[in-house]
């Protein structure tokens, strides 16, 4: 774990409101003293994401994730805890200096930070380029295709020179190693040694991560070449995954939120036009096949889509796996019909933006579009045409995952096809649910998943303590007294080590800053074992030391029945000495009059010994 000094989490924290941070992200609606959201970490429908503003806490009830601004930042952006606490940091205006950076951590981050830099001067260098007299004909590319000088700036469009020594030439100039620009992409190491320059003579576009940063290029071929293609991206790095990134979405993001849609073309031509037409809620996909991840992107911004691909077959193909992803995260799907032979940019060149926005406006769902071309290709001629039909539509109702949204289009489905309601509904559950049950394909190419990481073990006793001793000051204060009776059931019971942390750092309840802190601080095992406690999220009782006192007889009464039964399976082991059993007979005497005390509600302080005993000694405090 990345070593930030607690004091300077809890000054970070203190500068922030979670709401205004989550805020920044989704969409948040207040409900009263709270605030609710679509969870962007699952699918759903009916909002299950709470937003606790005065413990600057968000919790999701639907999948369980939780935490405070950091937690949710490096959640939604896939950061370490360092990078969160530094952008969150720079947000507020507040400097992070690690003490003692974790070895392995530190290295990924400065490779990363270091492409990044390496893109963002590229693309500086070669949108130089493109205003030389050596670019003449891509910026008159540029201008055959309605662009000028005003869109070359905005969107920071380059150009590759012919000649690789150019580019070869500034290269040698900048810090940057020889196995950095290969890692990049921009060199290409060659077979024998040696390296090339992989893009020439191209009109370059640089892709941006949805927060903004250069992180690969794609280049547009500007004179024919049978060898290589029109459009040619950056291969995949450490910062470029094409399945997870979508071009323009860094600017189309808060048009989405206020639209609540997406438009999704094809070229990445196609989006610059629709944004510089101020047509701004638009992404493409860059010739790349949409993906599942890319869907779980959109999810967090959009409440539906709009495919806007081109009318020819491989159009028609992408816009049904398009559907077929968007769908199964829960979002309805609508087709833009664009007419034969035409895309946004040409035709916006032709008809202007506002015949564009009217044909947006004409967009159909994706079924009656589905339906319409059958029907004008005559394939719902007869009964056996349209049966067959409905059998291809089945896989793609089946993955609606809304049960009244798909029973409204099972029924409409039905009546455009003049087919049985009833048999339709039948095939569609029958196919549903046979693919729940199929075990999903392997993808041999995608990345290596992550190891999921659990919370660790809790006893619930223990972990309602926890909860107590972080939100209540008069909780934390009397457990903070019973050292001995809360370690002695460490023996026995999960979690115990992680009470007595929380007493020994003894965070202020009274202060969120305080407490989110100190959780920030845990191991990932501890924290998630804290916050999916659902008591956790509850404020504390009334009566928040009698609820302490009756947790920890309850831990006592546990611990005991643990010792108990420990010491009964021990008897039962053949082969013991007879000075043995009668010590574990003893034993067992002992703890039957331990457990009598607690039912009384005496906590005594020793594991066995019923006696009296002097008063408890405190947890000794951490210093920071």
């Amino acid at each position: 774990m990345s070593q930030i000094s607690r004091e300077t989490t809890e000054q970070i924290l203190a500068a922030t409101d979670i709401v205004d941070v989550i805020g920044s992200y989704i969409e948040v609606k207040r409900t009263g003293p709270a605030y609710k959201a679509l969870c962007p970490f699952h699918s759903e429908k009916t909002p299950s994401f709470n937003i606790n503003q005065a413990r600057q806490f968000f919790h999701c009830f639907g999948c369980g994730k939780s935490g405070d601004a950091i937690t949710f930042v490096r959640e939604y952006e896939n950061l370490t805890f360092a990078d969160a606490v530094k952008k969150l940091g720079a947000r507020a205006g507040i400097a992070v200096v690690e003490e003692a950076p974790d070895p392995k951590e530190d290295r990924a981050r400065r490779q990363r930070g270091r492409l990044l830099d390496l893109h963002r001067e590229v693309a500086r260098y070669l949108h130089e380029m493109l205003f030389t007299r050596e670019a003449t004909h891509a910026r008159d590319y540029l201008k055959s295709r309605g662009f000028g000088k005003d869109m070359a700036v905005n969107w920071q469009v380059g150009w590759m020179p012919e000649n690789p020594e150019t580019f070869l030439s500034w290269a040698r100039t900048q810090n940057f190693k020889r196995g950095e620009w290969i890692e990049a992409g921009i060199f290409v190491e060659k077979d024998r040694g040696g390296i090339y320059v992989r893009f020439r003579d191209r009109l370059m576009f640089p892709i941006r991560n949805e927060h903004g940063d250069v992180i690969a290029f794609t280049a547009r071929q500007l004179r024919h070449d049978p060898n290589s293609g029109k459009y040619i991206n950056s291969p995949e790095t450490a910062l470029f995954k094409k399945s997870k990134v979508l071009f323009a979405l860094d600017r189309a993001r808060k048009s989405i939120l206020t639209e609540q849609a997406v438009l999704i073309c094809e070229g990445q031509l196609d989006a610059i036009s629709c944004h510089e037409q101020g047509i701004t809620h638009v992404i493409a996909t860059g010739g790349t096949a949409f993906t599942p991840d890319h869907a779980k992107l959109l999810r967090r911004y959009a409440k539906k889509a709009l495919l806007c691909f081109d009318a020819d077959k491989a159009g028609i193909e992408a816009t049904e796996k398009a559907f077929r992803v968007l769908a199964a995260e829960g979002l309805p799907v609508r087709v833009v019909r664009m007419p034969a032979g035409e895309d946004p940019d040409s035709f916006m060149q032709k008809h202007g933006a506002e015949a564009f926005r009217e044909v947006l406006g004409n967009a159909v769902d994706f079924f009656d579009f589905k339906i319409d071309r059958a029907s004008a290709a005559g394939l719902l001629a007869d009964p056996q045409q349209r049966l067959e039909f409905a059998k291809e539509c089945t896989s793609l109702l089946s993955l609606i995952p809304d049960a009244v949204i798909r029973e409204g289009m099972i029924q409409h489905v039905g009546t455009r096809l003049k087919a049985g309601t009833i048999e339709l509904r039948d095939a569609v559950f029958r196919t549903a649910r046979a693919a729940k049950n199929k075990p999903p394909p392997i993808d041999r190419n995608a990345a290596p998943q992550p190891e999921k990481i659990e919370g660790m073990p809790i006893d619930s006793t223990v972990s309602y303590l926890c909860g107590l001793a972080l939100h209540s000051g008069a909780a934390q204060e009397w457990l903070a007294e019973q050292f001995e009776p809360i370690h002695e059931a460490a023996e026995f019971l999960e979690g115990v080590p992680l009470l007595e942390e929380i007493l020994s750092a003894r965070p202020d309840p009274t202060s969120h800053v305080s407490v989110n802190a100190f959780i920030a601080s845990l191991s990932e095992p501890q924290r998630l074992a804290l916050t999916s406690d659902p008591t956790f999220h509850d404020d504390p009782p009334e009566n928040a030391v009698t609820a302490a006192e009756e947790a920890l007889a309850e831990i006592g009464a546990k611990a005991l029945h643990q010792r108990g039964a420990a010491i009964d399976a021990r008897l039962n082991q053949p082969g013991l000495q007879p000075g043995e059993i009668n010590r574990l007979l003893n034993e067992t005497k002992l703890v039957a009059e331990l457990l009598k005390g607690v039912r009384q509600r005496f906590v005594f302080s020793d594991r066995f010994a019923p006696k009296p005993k002097p008063p408890f000694k405190p947890f000794p405090r951490k210093t920071h």
